[in-house]
């Protein structure tokens, strides 16, 4: 839809500007790059009917109606209850609302005082929209420069400043191209189409992209009101003078902005560095100008203004370093002591809210000396070798894509790479969620959180939320029919608190109210009084308090000789540790769940679930009523990642509490903040290890600890510690080992299972000690890992022979070289490196082997029910869930080539517990090895009943033949059952096989980044995958590409942040950051392992969902392979650390984080 719009706007949108046009949109469980493939076929140097007649290609745009194009606004009022919207159409009219209302809200977009209403519970009773008032809108060129109405939005001024910047002189527009490179990255064209730049400077923010720009090049405001008249004031820090505070009467408004064109030897420039490339506030801004004058044989700075955002509580000039560079040369000796001023200017204090200190002080720095080199480059003046022209901001160059897979064309559905089954409905947003449905008599939960990490509750007080119109109950755990016990496998987690909070989120109670708004307002007006008492929130404090969870099997692994005993007779041994931080789950749809009740205690749940089955368990038990009385529904997930399997339990046994007292439909959908909150996401890890090896790089013996954060209750988190155990030799032979795990008891969010389920974890531990290795014996790190891989026929440490289909990791690692040139290219990024100073590349492979199944033995089986009607369609219901991973459409496939009949006659309605029952969760990669199974086995059941009549009628259709067996009283429903029998470990006894089988893959990932900045991009990945033979080849590469991206977010940007007092501050998308479109590699090609084959699945398959996630660590270990290029300049100019930590977060901040020495010592 977004792009529909884009394209409406601009029909003659090149394939780039299709591109950057998709920024801001959040969906990284597609990878993007399908998404780009698909949108740039509308750009209009496309050959096909997409491009330049792409009007006629898919039906005509209906033309905007001609009677609105000469519509003329009138004056709007508007009065609520609690508020009041006015529309003037004239200045006069907006100036005497706001002198009758001096504290009324102004709002344009609204985007600022949305977020501060919804997130901030702000109340604003009055709001004035100044859009239909002309003055407001306007932007008009003068003869010094441009006026901007402050109304006008930030799209128009770009487009109006391009516009002007083509027809005049380059040195006359430097203001305006450092404000349109600004605003390129202030968010996304959503974003951008309503956002104004009056609404920027009101705002106030600290942290703001374009005040300093404005500040910097000299801009004025005009402002008026009836009270003080029309007045003309220069931006400066002045403006604002305390943190969100303008430094105007609260009667005034902001009219216009006066962007000045610049002078001959004018130099202006704007930087910004974020977390995430597009559509981030910043970590610090910048912007600078200078004005020079030739004298002689020198440039003479005769102004100077410099200011940044990010470095204060207001936007700040470093006064003291302008004052300095006045009437000083610009050369060596100047500026080699502009940085002694600006630490002056710019001090911030080791507690600085926003933290990261040393990297924002760092930025402070780079960023001039980026602005220093580019006024040398332009006066022509001598820059040091190897420095790349600063003159213009890197342009990303069009993302591209290759995939292969064999074979390229299957005869039957399986193999074939049909399209999702929900892929229409999904991108015209016609697919239909749980918030969609119709609310008939519908009343809406909000949960009551605590707002302490650990704390008895002394008193809860809903009388004021219950005194508010529409709130109809407040349920507590005293409201609980049944037992109030929701652990699931693990004992010990309440629904709601009946004595003791465990978190900041731990739910008290529920609110429930005829709308979600005002559920929520009335859940803040609960009164809740605690006994705070000590919390723990880290590993190390867990460790250091003994707070451990004691789980029914000791996690402990061990094989071989004692590594204590080996490690003597070792050449070499390497002592270290790892701690790992976690990652949200960041599905695109919150925990939801629609409870709708019945007769005879009979309950309806649709859920967004990932588990129907104990959803309806652990609902009947809440409630007290036989299981046989409730029923979960699930048409669809919009995503779940695992997060999902477990922690979506708690909102549908809320909602279905509520629905039993109130009689009445209870809906509950999380907000995005309550969500991360409440939910927990990936388990944060520590990792203790000791490794022992051979001169020539052989592993003889390896002894690890790892430590796993579970939150406030078990959850899911002994099972992650299992696999976490079992993956800690990644794709290696290790002899001798002994692996320990520790399960931590701590007061934030329960974490749970999430996409990897604790192997990527583990694996990344075991790759750094490998990265160690190399290191310390001075070889390739190549060269260590292919030594050590697995060979067909050596076992694990937990005694599972690698049989051919699973010893394929030196087969896809191969590959993987060949096919990503690496040798070529290695040499190549060496000579790179060399000729760059600033600019450094890094290239790196990673190797995976996954093992496929759910531990526990019980859950490795799935049932299926299959119709067929007489008309020759079949309905096709299963117990797996669908959540975007394709998992409808293979069975779909499956069910289509075991009747032999087209896809399109086949249909899957939803996942109902009333269908199939007892059906495990949609989890562990297996859901089509296991619901495909069972499909399967309930179409050959069909087929052995149809043989006789296809026999008797060998020519016949199948709907005659359907037909023909009906009329014999056939039974044309069966009911089919798939279980792994094989499978199942048993940590007590150590012994048992737990996987089925094993998937293989291996990444070579190359990373380009900017060491002033950080800042860095994702050149080319070439990933080659093991999936036998793939059920649904699209699909499946679509899971690699996207698992990729959420691999790749979690080891860069992604960061889960607890502030001391155990609340989460990363909640939401303004402080959580997932990759954008413009952070997925360049080039991104994916391939297929050619000749795989899997003897014990369906047709010879493997799963897909979780294995490609740790190739995205291979981006994480490209910066550590850039890092020795840079550790030379480190050396002579101290820029970077001299290593980097051992810690995994390789953002911005962690790639670029000390103070330096500037270079111009060395011209």
């Amino acid at each position: 839809m977004a792009l529909h719009s884009y394209l409406a706007a601009n029909p003659n949108a090149t394939k780039h500007d299709i591109e950057h046009s998709m920024d801001g949109n959040l969906c990284r469980c597609t990878g993007y790059r399908p998404i780009l493939d698909a949108a740039k076929q509308f750009g209009k140097e496309s050959e096909d009917c997409a491009g330049g007649a792409r009007r006629s290609c898919g039906g005509r745009t209906p033309d905007f109606p001609e009677f609105l194009k000469d519509f003329e606004s009138q004056p709007i009022e508007i009065n609520g209850k609690s508020s009041s919207w006015y529309r003037p159409t004239s200045l006069k009219h907006l100036l005497e609302l706001k002198d009758k209302y001096p504290q009324g809200k102004i709002v344009v977009g609204s985007t600022e005082v949305s977020i501060e209403m919804k997130f901030k519970n702000y109340d604003y009773p009055v709001l004035m929209n100044p859009l239909a008032i002309p003055q407001m809108t306007a932007i008009k060129t003068e003869k010094d420069g441009i006026s901007v109405g402050a109304a006008a939005s930030l799209t128009s001024v770009v487009d109006y400043f391009k516009n002007e910047m083509k027809r005049r002189p380059d040195w006359q527009t430097r203001t305006l191209h450092a404000l349109v490179d600004q605003i390129r990255w202030f968010a996304g064209p959503q974003i951008k189409n309503v956002a104004c730049i009056g609404g920027n400077i009101a705002t106030a923010s600290p942290i703001s992209d374009i005040n300093p720009v404005l500040i910097a090049m000299g801009a004025k405001l005009t402002v008026n009101s009836i009270k003080y008249g029309e007045r003309q004031l220069r931006l400066t820090q002045e403006l604002f003078p305390s943190y969100r505070k303008l430094a105007l009467q609260p009667e005034e408004v902001i009219v216009s902005v006066f962007v000045p064109f610049s002078s001959e030897l004018e130099y202006v420039r704007a930087y910004k560095q974020s977390r995430r490339r597009e559509d981030d506030i910043a970590i610090v801004s910048a912007a600078f100008r200078v004005s020079l004058e030739k004298r002689e044989h020198n440039y003479i700075i005769k102004d100077a203004c410099l200011s940044y955002g990010g470095m204060d509580a207001v936007t700040k000039e470093a006064r003291k370093t302008s004052q300095y560079l006045l009437g000083k040369p610009w050369n060596n000796e100047t500026l080699l002591k502009v940085n002694q001023y600006l630490a002056d200017d710019l001090p911030l204090a080791p507690d600085a809210v926003g933290g990261m200190v040393a990297y924002r002080k760092t930025l402070s720095t780079s960023f001039w000396h980026k602005f220093s080199l580019f006024v040398s480059q332009s006066l022509g003046q001598p820059v040091p070798d190897r420095v790349d022209k600063m003159d213009v901001i890197p342009e990303r160059s069009l993302s591209r894509g290759i995939q292969t897979h064999y074979p390229e064309h299957s005869p039957t559905p399986v193999g074939s790479s049909m399209p999702h089954v929900s892929a229409l409905k999904q991108v015209t947003g016609e697919a239909i969620y749980i918030d969609d449905m119709p609310a008939n008599d519908t009343h809406y939960g909000h949960f009551v959180m605590s707002t302490k990490a650990n704390a008895k509750i002394v008193k809860v007080n809903p009388e004021k939320a219950l005194k508010m119109e529409g709130v109809v109950a407040f349920i507590s755990a005293k409201d609980i029919p049944g037992h109030n016990e929701i652990g699931f496998v693990y004992k010990g987690e309440e629904l709601f608190a009946s004595s003791q909070v465990h978190g900041v989120g731990f739910p008290i109670g529920l609110i429930v109210a005829t709308s979600h708004r005002l559920a929520e307002k009335a859940a803040l007006a609960v009164e809740v009084e605690y006994a705070v008492e000590p919390h723990i929130l880290t590993i190390r404090e867990a460790i250091q308090k003994s707070s451990f969870f004691q789980t029914f099997s000791p996690p402990l692994i061990e094989r071989g000789q004692n590594p204590e005993a080996v490690f003597p007779k070792c050449e070499h041994v390497l002592e270290g540790e790892m701690e790992i931080g976690g990652q949200e789950h960041f599905y695109l749809e919150p925990h939801t769940s629609h409870v709708v009740p019945g007769e005879d205690n009979e309950y309806t749940v649709y859920a967004s679930t990932q588990n129907p089955n104990e959803t309806q368990i652990l609902v009947a038990e809440v409630l007290g009523v036989p299981q046989n009385r409730v029923v979960c529904k699930v048409k669809r997930l919009g995503g779940g990642f695992g997060g999902k399997e477990t922690r979506s339990l708690f909102v549908s046994c809320a909602a279905a509490v509520a629905a039993k007292k109130i009689k009445k439909p209870v809906r509950i959908t999380l907000d995005r903040e309550d969500d991360m909150m409440m939910s927990g996401g990936r388990n944060p890890f520590m990792g203790k290890y000791k490794v022992g090896f051979t001169s020539d790089g052989k592993i003889e013996a390896l002894d690890i600890k790892l430590y796993a954060n579970a939150g406030w209750s078990v959850d899911m988190s002994a099972a992650i510690m299992d696999r976490a155990l079992f993956h800690v030799d990644n794709a290696y032979f290790i002899p001798n080992i002994s692996a320990k795990g520790f399960i931590c008891k701590t007061n934030i969010a329960t974490n749970t299972a999430f996409r990897g389920f604790g192997g990527p974890q583990s694996m990344l531990i075991c790759e750094t000690w490998i990265d160690r290795m190399a290191k310390e014996l001075n070889l390739s790190p190549n060269q260590v890992r292919r030594k050590n891989m697995y060979t067909v026929g050596q076992s694990t440490h937990y005694n599972q022979t690698l049989k051919d289909h699973d010893a394929t990791i030196i087969r896809c690692w191969d590959k993987v070289i060949e096919l990503s040139d690496f040798d070529n290219r290695l040499k190549e990024i060496e000579e790179w490196n060399k000729k760059h100073l600033y600019r450094k590349r890094g290239i790196a492979c990673i190797p995976t082997k996954y093992g496929l199944s759910f531990t526990i033995k019980m859950l490795n089986q799935a049932s299926a029910l299959v119709h067929i009607y007489s008309d020759g369609t079949v309905l096709v219901s299963h117990g797996g869930t669908e959540m975007g991973q394709g998992l409808h459409t293979k069975m779909i496939q499956v069910a289509a080539t075991a009747l032999n009949i087209p896809t399109d006659r086949i249909y899957i309605a939803e996942t109902a517990t009333d269908k199939v029952a007892n059906a495990s969760p949609t989890a562990a990669s297996v859901q089509s090895d296991l619901n495909g199974g069972a499909v399967l086995n309930a179409c050959n059941i069909l087929n052995e009943r149809l043989a006789p009549f296809k026999k008797d009628n060998p020519n016949a259709t199948f709907k005659e033949i359907v037909n023909k067996a009906y009329r014999e009283q056939t039974n044309l429903s069966a009911n089919g059952h798939y279980a792994r029998e094989d499978v199942g470990y048993d940590f007590k006894t150590r012994s048992g096989k737990p996987f089925a089988y094993f998937v293989n893959g291996a990444a070579c990932a190359e990373v380009e980044i900017d060491a002033l900045t950080g800042d860095h991009q994702i050149l080319r990945t070439d990933i080659v995958m093991d999936l036998g033979r793939s059920l649904s080849p699209a699909i499946d590469i679509g899971q690699i590409e996207g698992a990729f991206t959420q691999g790749f977010g979690w080891c860069t940007i992604e960061e889960v942040v607890y502030l001391n007092n155990g609340l989460l501050h990363s909640r939401g998308p303004g402080t959580y950051k997932i990759p954008g479109f413009q952070d997925i590699p360049l080039d991104m090609r994916v391939h297929l392992l050619k000749d795989a084959s899997n003897p014990t699945t369906i047709y010879s398959s493997k799963g897909v969902g979780e294995p490609p996630l740790f190739l995205g660590t291979s981006v994480f270990f490209c910066f550590k392979r850039s890092h020795p290029s840079l550790q030379e300049r480190t050396r002579q100019r101290r820029m970077v650390p001299s290593k980097f930590s051992s810690n995994l977060r390789k953002d911005p901040n962690g790639l670029r984080r000390h103070p330096y020495k500037t270079i111009f010592s060395k011209c």
